[in-house]
């Protein structure tokens, strides 16, 4: 019965692009004494897979892996088949997924998941390095990551074309990536000798009131296919600075990433003799390895990037323990031009806030707000640039833009282009998916009312609405009425419009930007957003704060104990 399977299934859904593990597999063969017996008719073995919580599945052995075709994966340590479990060595003992590369369809690897032993084997290496590690000094704990910088700066390039083989985002922005955990690692060595608390006047005599921060604990951390390299750095690097001990999980499609970023970093922590448990790995689906991570009350802190559905199940789970999350979710970022802009600044930074990643960063523009005096000459030429983006492999230098991850972000392409249709929006260029292999689809330019339900669901692919305005009291609240807060920015070279922009009646973002463009942000700031976008924060200014716990400390250094407050308690 399961070679009956394998055979039908492979010929008949052999163009399907959705990853698949052996666990599923052997648990479709088995089934197949029952729902899926050999005599089963197609079309009931189709209406048994919809019910399922996955939609496709294909068979391992009738793929052949590419990874040979690509030299800078075996510069990573990348084979055919890896390990998804790193607690201080290499194991796991679950079943395979394969990564595919989004600009072919083809399959590139397979990495095998972590099961539930090699989870708790991961826990307990974080228990056992714990106090070790967070008695370490901090400036020695800084040199380690020091180390991993430099670490991932020898495989600079070739990580970076991983990024865009398997993510699918051109190569330059992959390399940018990278380059993006290299900085984080600066930021938090220098941090690492500069933690400090305030020392606080006390209002009784010989008294010291100061704060100390010490290490939170044991960290989790959860992270999307977009970002597969930066969001880990950002979290990883100065909670590793804070003292704790780590457990990653990356997003499954793009598991060879997180196998080859976990290698880098774990040679530089057993070159230095680390104790195991300090950073660990598991690799798996977010239903099984993923809810573990949420559901573990050993873990103090957990940080995820991905959708604000899911975001919302995170927190109320996490907090139910009063647990800590750093929830990075949903953006529906928005730009203003106002009619003293310099446009060609602002149509190229929004070009690039749009296209850029094929239309999936959290920050990627997806709302351009024109002045109505400007709205026709803005909008011909956002059209004409978008006629200039050369779109294809991305590990190719001239092509601009990428294909989508996957097969379900083409989907949501074209039905999100059939509900704006329906609900009033034309189409100005673009709004097609290409025939050719792969996850390619045109960048599409809609004209759309502000207030179309549509407007308000971010579509995590590259349709950009333009919508205009006349004040820009109007264009504030356009910013503001959508559910997200993530990013926004004002093109205009008007002071008053700036700080109105900005302050208390302005922008209701996390990221409020002024004459550039939405996406880019630099580490040295906090990123993060407000309402459902989360409100937490990574990467810079004092978000190694949610790493750390803050004690306030009270010290009597005298022979006399005041009360606060000027309180007298009788004669004592």
């Amino acid at each position: 019965r399961r070679g009956h399977l394998s055979t039908w299934w492979a010929s008949h859904f052999v163009a399907t692009r959705a990853s698949v593990s052996l666990c599923m597999l052997a648990s479709l063969a088995r089934s197949a004494t029952t729902a899926f017996r050999p005599t089963a008719a197609p079309s009931r073995v189709v209406r048994s897979l919809r019910k399922s919580s996955f939609l496709f599945l294909r068979t391992m052995a009738a793929e052949t892996l590419t990874h040979g075709d690509y030299p800078f994966l075996a510069t990573l340590g990348i084979e055919a088949e890896n390990p998804g479990c790193y607690n201080g060595t290499w194991t796991s003992s679950g079943d395979f997924i394969t990564s595919y590369n989004p600009a072919t369809g083809k399959p590139i690897a397979r990495v095998q998941c972590a099961t539930e032993d090699d989870y708790e084997s991961c826990l307990a290496a974080m228990d056992a390095a714990q106090k070790e590690w967070g008695e370490v000094p901090a400036p020695k704990r800084g040199e380690i990551v020091r180390q991993i910088g430099d670490e991932l700066r020898k495989y600079l390039e070739p990580l970076g074309e991983l990024v865009a083989l398997e993510m699918g985002k051109i190569r330059a922005e992959g390399i940018g990536e990278v380059q993006e955990y290299i900085d984080i690692c600066d930021l938090a060595v220098g941090l690492s000798r500069c933690i400090n608390g305030a020392v606080i006047p006390s209002e009784r005599a010989s008294h010291a009131l100061l704060e100390c921060w010490n290490p939170l604990g044991k960290i989790g951390v959860i992270t999307a296919f977009n970002f597969p390299v930066a969001v880990c750095g950002w979290n990883i690097a100065l909670s590793l600075i804070c003292g704790n001990t780590n457990i990653w999980k990356g997003a499954s499609s793009t598991c060879l990433v997180t196998y080859a970023v976990s290698r880098i970093m774990g040679n530089v922590l057993e070159r230095n003799g680390i104790p195991p448990g300090v950073f660990t790995m598991v690799t798996g689906p977010g239903r099984t390895v993923g809810e573990r991570l949420i559901n573990d009350k050993r873990l103090t802190l957990l940080s995820f990037t991905g959708s604000t559905s899911i975001g919302q199940r995170v927190s109320e789970i996490v907090h139910t323990r009063f647990g800590r999350t750093i929830l990075e979710l949903g953006g529906n970022n928005a730009s203003v031009v106002m009619p003293d802009a310099d446009l060609d600044l602002a149509v190229r930074a929004s070009l690039f806030g749009a296209v850029g990643t094929a239309g999936q960063r959290c920050t990627s523009l997806r709302r351009m707000l024109i002045h109505e005096s400007v709205f026709d000459k803005v909008a011909a030429q956002m059209i004409a640039g978008y006629k200039t983006v050369p779109i294809g492999d991305p590990l190719d230098p001239a092509t601009l833009m990428g294909p989508l991850h996957t097969e379900a972000a083409v989907r949501e392409y074209t039905e999100g282009l059939e509900a704006i249709v329906k609900q009033g929006g034309e189409i100005l260029y673009g709004g097609k998916v290409l025939d050719r292999p792969g996850n390619f689809v045109e960048p599409t330019i809609v004209k759309i009312a502000h207030d179309a339900e549509i407007v308000k669901t971010e579509l995590f692919v590259p349709i950009l609405y333009l919508i205009p305005f006349s004040t820009l009291e109007e264009a504030i609240a356009i910013n503001n009425e959508v559910p997200q807060g993530l990013s926004s920015s004002i093109f205009t070279t008007n002071m008053h419009n700036v700080f109105r922009w900005i302050g208390p009646s302005g922008s209701d973002c996390g990221l409020v930007n002024v004459n550039v463009g939405t996406s880019g942000a630099e580490i040295g700031g906090a990123f993060g957003g407000e309402k459902e976008t989360g409100g937490g924060r990574e990467s810079g200014s004092d978000s190694w704060k949610q790493y750390m716990r803050r004690s306030t400390c009270t010290i009597n250094y005298g022979t006399d104990l005041p009360l606060a407050q000027g309180i007298k308690f009788g004669d004592f």
